[in-house]
């Protein structure tokens, strides 16, 4: 089975709100063994609604759609629906407009026409009650499919994806797809291509592999596994794809979704019995933000210091003035003094020299293809 999203609102295609609704839909279809098609976006222009539904709307299909269903001139959906399905009449739900009563009632807000509107909908649709906000869900079986609205208020939205994803594992039998991802650095997408080449080409044809480039977070490389379900020998097969890329990429391999880096570094950190504290420049607090957001962090991160400007530097982390005047802020040699002084010297308590022997500085340097300095960044395990 397959599924198709639309997502309707002139202010997702001029670039003024960002469409996170599909994201969170795909993945709620994707856990159920419903594979998304095509994710699209849309104006609220009867024409393009209805000209879009024709050429997607098929037997044995899903389609969700949102957004539109708001109590204004402009949120068109509804009305639109109710023609496209062939709807003689709107009929007003009583539990919804209860749920709309007592909303404005907590809100403190006065009841109005446009208001009570919005607990009307079309005959031949089933509702799907909005306890969030005043617009309720619509469910239509419409030529063989199944036909979604709802609202576009990504946490009304949300709600209502529980009761759709309800439904639909009441309706169909679905198999569910499997996925695996390992997560690597050290290798650009195309030299990791190569490197597995030999590989990819003797997987079994069910198990289809996906490069998943991030400049920060490196390559991910999923394994899925569409139609075939969770028997034991395909889950075995996957095993021994997955044991074979360990042995061909070795410590390439970080982690599996959702490992992280920052997690990692936190685990090897804890099981080496270190501790970590950043000097950071052109990176902001980067390093640190990443760090932190791990929790327990706490157990093995010591602080950090944003050394923006020289006098930070100088002052704060114990920088030559002569190194930096020599070879700028941005700087192989000013990075190593942050990192052999500056850390030291800012969260290291006691006999440093003692501590010294036990302490390894790190710092590094991005530079871009002609080899000039971008940014900086420096940190120690103490």
């Amino acid at each position: 089975m397959d599924a198709i999203i639309i997502t309707i609102g002139d202010e997702i295609l001029i670039g003024q709100v960002v469409d996170s609704n599909s994201t969170y839909i795909a993945d709620q279809l994707n856990r159920l063994g419903i594979r998304v098609h095509e994710i699209l976006s849309i104006s609220d222009d009867k024409n393009h609604i209805i000209s879009t539904l024709n050429k997607i709307v098929k037997e044995g299909r899903v389609v969700v759609m949102t957004g539109g269903l708001g109590p204004t001139n402009d949120d068109i959906t509804k009305k639109v629906l109710s023609e496209y399905t062939g709807a003689t009449k709107m009929i007003t739900n009583e539990e919804q407009l209860a749920l709309i009563t007592e909303t404005m009632v907590l809100r403190k807000m006065d009841m109005n026409n446009l208001n009570r509107l919005q607990a009307d909908v079309p005959e031949t649709c089933e509702v799907l009650l909005n306890r969030r906000g005043t617009a309720p869900g619509m469910w239509f079986d419409y030529k063989g499919a199944v036909l979604i609205s709802l609202p576009g208020v990504p946490f009304e939205m949300q709600h209502l994806m529980e009761q759709v994803v309800r439904k639909l594992q009441e309706r169909f039998d679905l198999m569910p797809i499997y996925h695996r991802s390992l997560m690597t650095f050290g290798y650009p997408e195309s030299n990791l291509a190569e490197k597995l080449a030999p590989w990819e080409k003797n997987i079994p044809s069910y198990i289809k592999l996906a490069y998943l480039p991030h400049p920060v977070t490196g390559v991910k490389l999923r394994l899925s596994v569409y139609e075939k379900g969770l028997s034991i020998p395909v889950q075995q097969e996957v095993e021994h794809q997955v044991t074979a890329l360990k042995l061909l990429l070795n410590s390439a391999i970080y982690g599996e979704e959702p490992d992280t880096l920052e997690l990692v570094a936190g685990r090897l950190l804890q099981a080496k019995g270190l501790t970590l504290a950043t000097a950071e420049s052109c990176t902001g607090g980067k390093i640190a933000s990443l760090i932190t957001s791990v929790p327990g962090s706490s157990a093995y991160f010591k602080g950090g210091i944003i050394a923006y400007d020289n006098i930070v530097k100088t002052n704060v982390l114990g920088v030559s003035t002569e190194i930096l005047t020599l070879n700028g802020a941005v700087s192989r040699e000013v990075v190593q003094q942050m990192a052999e002084v500056g850390t030291l010297r800012g969260f290291v308590v006691g006999n440093n020299k003692v501590l010294q022997k036990n302490t390894i500085q790190v710092g590094f340097q991005v530079s871009h293809r002609q080899n000039l300095p971008l940014f900086s960044s420096a940190f120690s395990l103490i």
